[in-house]
């Protein structure tokens, strides 16, 4: 025996707060390669525990064949299993979930069983009218899936996909200025009291999502990086 301890570190928990458009799903792909972790979304874990059968799983599946929403008991019991799996073991970025206070506080109970916390609550805040335009824009080609824009990113030959040639371009139904208004402000509503929950805990950290995307990441690997230490 040399005298030495080992030293075991808990593995981190990160919330990204943030609505349609944000950028939630870009910045957790950069933070799962630059520091290891994994990114969980509600609905995938939906459909992993569903595929795999587990009891949690079973249940889900249950109500969704129902036509019902998943309670938040067997969103947990999902939760739990996957935190528990190997690949978890640096730490995850919750996306999607929690979003309400209730789930927040379910989720703080969970984390408690196994000697975990929330390291940070990241809000990437955006310019709502600023949001409307740039979802509202956006369309992919047809064949390539190559993503352009009305005004930020528009084909050097109208109508012709730049990286394909193809010439069949697609919008999403919900990608209209209405809709995207509509998803903003149901947003705002539901995540204030969230914001409100983590701001108490002295765990959240604000950054401005409408700039350039490699100096949102820089802010957010910071952050990061603080909370893992």
């Amino acid at each position: 025996m040399d005298g030495t301890t080992a030293v075991t570190t808990t593995p981190a928990v990160l919330i990204l707060l943030g609505p349609p458009g944000a950028g939630k799903g870009t910045q957790a792909r950069k933070l799962e390669e630059r520091f290891g972790l994994v990114q969980l979304s509600t609905g995938d874990l939906l459909r992993a525990a569903v595929a795999a059968g587990t009891e949690a799983g079973k249940a889900a599946k249950a109500v969704m064949e129902a036509g019902d929403l998943v309670s938040d008991e067997i969103v947990i019991a999902i939760l739990r299993d996957r935190l528990g799996e190997p690949d978890c073991a640096k730490g995850v970025i919750l996306d999607g979930f929690p979003r309400t206070t209730v789930q927040a506080g379910a989720l703080d109970d969970l984390l408690t069983e196994s000697g975990q916390r929330i390291n940070a609550a990241i809000s990437l805040e955006v310019d709502d009218a600023a949001m409307v335009t740039r979802i509202s824009g956006r369309y992919t080609c047809g064949s390539c899936g190559e993503g352009y824009h009305d005004t930020f990113k528009t084909p050097a030959k109208e109508g012709v996909c730049d990286n394909c040639g193809g010439t069949e371009m697609k919008r999403r139904a919900d990608d209209n200025a209405e809709t995207v208004a509509s998803r903003l402000e149901a947003y705002h509503a539901q995540t204030a009291p969230l914001i409100a929950y983590y701001a108490d805990k002295g765990v959240l950290k604000s950054i401005d999502a409408m700039g350039d995307i490699e100096a949102i990441s820089d802010a957010l690997a910071t952050i990061v990086q603080g909370a893992m230490d």
